[in-house]
């Protein structure tokens, strides 16, 4: 039941993810964060790299181990989070709908900062890791180094007052590496197995 309002956008679990794809993933810090004591003691983690290396695969895992713990969990993009709380602001359900948000036991919000924040965007962020700092855990997935993202407020003060909260007791896991969904050809240039395309196109 837990799983089913968490609202996954599929299963991914630590079990499924192919550590060996890329040698630059922590995998020992990463087992190490899926006991969830990040959870417990109500700390973000964030996970930031470009496109394709595993962050939304990771960031779901967690959210399933958390889930399996007996933790409430709450799983959507950033877009979506906005525009929920857009329409909010417009059928004048904005606290209500806030509350959805800063209530779990875990937030994982995916893909901040895949387009610039606008008009009041930047507010709700910032609202939102203000409500949950010392409250409950947050995960935040991003394909933009942590440098960039103060800029995503358009505002300093905004920007220092939410990163400040944001990474005082933060968890950063930084991905490199190529992108999963497109690997790259082998050595001497021989054609990938039809295995292997079907997993890139999946």
């Amino acid at each position: 039941m837990r799983t089913r309002r968490a609202g996954f956008d599929a299963l991914k679990t630590l079990e499924d993810f192919e550590f060996s794809f890329n040698p630059k993933i922590p995998k020992a810090k990463i087992i190490d964060l899926a006991t969830c004591q990040f959870v417990t003691r109500k700390e973000a983690l964030l996970l930031v790299g470009p496109s394709g290396v595993g962050k939304s695969h990771l960031a779901q895992a967690f959210g399933h181990r958390a889930c399996r713990l007996g933790y409430s969990v709450l799983y959507l993009t950033a877009n979506k989070l906005f525009a929920e709380l857009r329409a909010a602001r417009a059928d004048r359900s904005y606290d209500r709908k806030l509350w959805r948000f800063t209530n779990p036991m875990l937030l994982l919000l995916d893909d901040v900062g895949l387009r610039p924040l606008r008009h009041e965007e930047p507010e709700d962020l910032y609202e939102i890791i203000r409500q949950r700092y010392e409250h409950g855990a947050t995960m935040l997935t991003s394909n933009r180094a942590l440098e960039e993202w103060p800029a995503l407020f358009g505002d300093a003060l905004l920007a220092s007052a939410a990163m400040d909260r944001l990474l005082h007791h933060a968890h950063v896991i930084a991905i490199e590496g190529d992108s999963y969904r497109n690997p790259p050809p082998r050595r001497g240039g021989t054609k990938a197995s039809s295995a292997d395309s079907a997993r890139a196109h999946a």
